[in-house]
């Protein structure tokens, strides 16, 4: 009898398993789908440059994703375009659901917005900073500084540190690190550059006339007493300061006005300036999601080369025959994203109609699953959907994924999202009495009067993410 080295006999097994095979087809598919607008049209851009058999469609022969425009321009196309369909995979799939064809009734579609190239906060400093009077070695200083500012606009790295950083060759002191601040700091907008809440607030003072109401006394609160500010301890702040009730409360006031984080602005803007995937409309019918035209890149077959290729031997255009299929399949891969993402949209509409017509507080609970089951889609597809992907409503831009949240019982039996429940939390503190402010515990108790069950430490949780203070800090006098 034969055996193995350790005394076992050899045999052979047979197992059999079933594995996906991810074809580089469905590769591509499933990466279009989870990168945003602004990864698509870099994608797209590379594509163009590395295969001559994709190109973008021209205005004039242009295939509109509108039927409206399909149909106006179909007898052109068919006629004088010399180049393939758009979507040569459109026999296959059927007509493209996401066409967000008019009808008779529905109002004129209003331009969709495209994002602006807005500068950064260094962007727009270096700029300031390069049309200033300062000599070249100033502004290089001042340069450092910019860099070394943080999000929101504050220098948080101690002056001394950055010092003993550069390279001695630059000889560059602690004296004109702080001259390089002081010419930072008078830049722009005040309160960019402070090294502190303290300094930012002071820096905004002091650019207000000396004749504003409660400025002085302000200055003083910023620079020596925000500490008793945040505590709400008034009565201290009026021993020390020696003022009454009511400058007190212009000072506070003053205060309360001006920015915290200066340089946020700048670097929020990005989000606040996202091109849409997705347009909401109200129409006769009721709430309509279309795709927004601007987010679409165009692109077709290049006619010419396919023409070359079918002249020519196989042997001879291999490289050609591997590009056009690349070009086919990212078409197809394309429209199919496009596709998924407004099925997506419409569902997430269908649900969340309560909150186009109300706001924050109609927004029912919703979870990737739902969605997933009536699509017949996978959740992890739905989340690639809902990843930087935006909707345009007509209360504002926001992430598909905003529209998903967990719900909480109420006494009815039914759920309530905590999407709806900040938004109850956040009207309630916004119309309590300031003298009297509400402690979680009561907005809880208000809350379950309404029938809706959340615990003190929930209300809490949500009071905290809403960035609303506690009770003791809300309080005023």
């Amino acid at each position: 009898m034969l055996t193995g080295p350790y005394g076992m006999r050899p045999a052979l097994q047979l197992r059999q398993s079933q594995q996906l095979a991810l074809t580089p087809q469905l590769q591509q598919s499933i990466r279009l789908l989870q990168l945003s607008t602004m990864e698509i049209n870099q994608e797209v851009a590379r594509l163009l440059d590395e295969n001559p058999l994709l190109e973008r469609e021209d205005e004039d022969s242009a295939q509109s994703y509108s039927s409206a425009e399909t149909s106006s321009t179909a007898s052109t196309t068919e006629s004088t375009s010399p180049h393939e369909e758009a979507h040569p995979a459109a026999e296959e799939w059927g007509e493209p659901s996401f066409a967000a064809s008019s009808s008779p009734d529905d109002e004129d579609e209003p331009r969709s917005e495209v994002a602006a190239e807005l500068p950064s906060l260094r962007e727009h400093l270096l700029w300031q900073l390069n049309m200033s009077t300062l000599d070249a070695r100033d502004k290089k200083i001042v340069g450092l500084l910019i860099d070394a500012l943080d999000e929101n606009g504050y220098l948080s790295q101690p002056l001394q540190e950055i010092v003993e950083l550069l390279p001695p060759e630059l000889e560059i002191s602690l004296d004109d690190l702080e001259t390089a601040l002081a010419q930072l700091q008078y830049l722009d907008e005040p309160g960019l550059g402070a090294r502190n809440l303290g300094e930012c607030l002071v820096l905004q003072l002091k650019a207000l006339p000396e004749d504003v109401p409660g400025r002085e006394l302000a200055l003083r609160l910023a620079m020596q007493h925000l500490d008793l500010l945040a505590a709400h301890d008034f009565a201290k702040l009026k021993k020390v300061l020696h003022c009454d009730d009511a400058s007190l409360r212009v000072a506070q006031a003053l205060i309360m006005q001006l920015n915290p984080k200066p340089g946020d602005k700048y670097e929020s803007r990005a989000a606040d300036h996202v091109v849409p995937d997705v347009v909401v409309e109200r129409t006769k019918s009721g709430w309509r999601a279309r795709l927004n035209s601007e987010a679409m890149p165009r692109l077709r077959v290049n006619q010419m080369y396919a023409n070359i290729l079918q002249q020519r031997g196989e042997k001879n255009a291999q490289q050609l025959a591997g590009q056009l299929q690349e070009a086919r399949w990212f078409i197809k891969n394309l429209q199919q994203r496009f596709d998924t993402i407004l099925r997506v949209s419409q569902a997430i509409v269908e649900r969340q109609h309560k909150f186009l017509e109300h706001g924050e507080i109609g927004m029912r609970p919703l979870v990737l699953r739902e969605i997933a089951d009536q699509l017949e889609l996978h959740e992890s597809t739905i989340s690639r959907v809902t990843t930087q992907k935006f909707m345009r409503t007509p209360r504002g831009v926001y992430e598909l994924k905003y529209f998903f949240s967990s719900g909480l019982a109420t006494e009815s039996g039914g759920a309530c999202s905590s999407t709806a429940i900040r938004a109850l939390i956040k009207q309630l503190v916004s119309e309590e009495d300031a003298k009297q402010p509400l402690t979680d515990s009561r907005i809880a108790e208000i809350l379950a009067q309404q029938g809706i069950l959340v615990a003190r430490r929930t209300v809490a949780k949500y009071r905290e993410l809403l960035h609303i203070l506690p009770v003791n800090l809300r309080k005023s006098f």
